[in-house]
């Protein structure tokens, strides 16, 4: 018995039971609308606009967030090389520490211009 016909079975189930789903769902979903279902919900109060520019953020908040995604990148490339630690040579572990420099030296540069400041 090939090994991936179970998988294929489990996927196919899977497709069937969400488009089982979604059709039961506009079969019995109700269909009023009104103005209240339209609105914005903000944890049950009203939404209000910002005093400054409409809802603005400072830049700070997306550089933050791409900082945040740098360091998820890089945790993501330092798993494999941890398993395979023992089997790699000298090479891959200089590679790592090039990368791993690569990246504390762009946290300095961006440390240094103010960017990790909540202020």
């Amino acid at each position: 018995m090939n090994p991936y016909i179970a998988i294929a079975g489990l996927a196919g189930l899977g497709a069937v039971f969400v488009l089982v789903m979604v059709a039961l769902n506009l079969l019995f979903s109700p269909t009023r609308k009104n103005r209240a279902k339209h609105e914005t919900y903000e944890c049950g109060i009203d939404p209000t606009p910002q005093a400054q520019g409409g809802g603005r953020f400072p830049v700070k908040y997306y550089v933050i967030a791409m900082l945040y995604i740098i360091f998820d990148i890089e945790i993501v490339f330092l798993y494999p090389w941890a398993v395979s630690f023992n089997q790699l040579g000298l090479f891959a572990v200089v590679e790592m520490l090039l990368f791993m420099l690569t990246i504390f030296i762009a946290y300095i540069y961006v440390y240094r211009r103010g960017g990790l400041d909540w202020d």
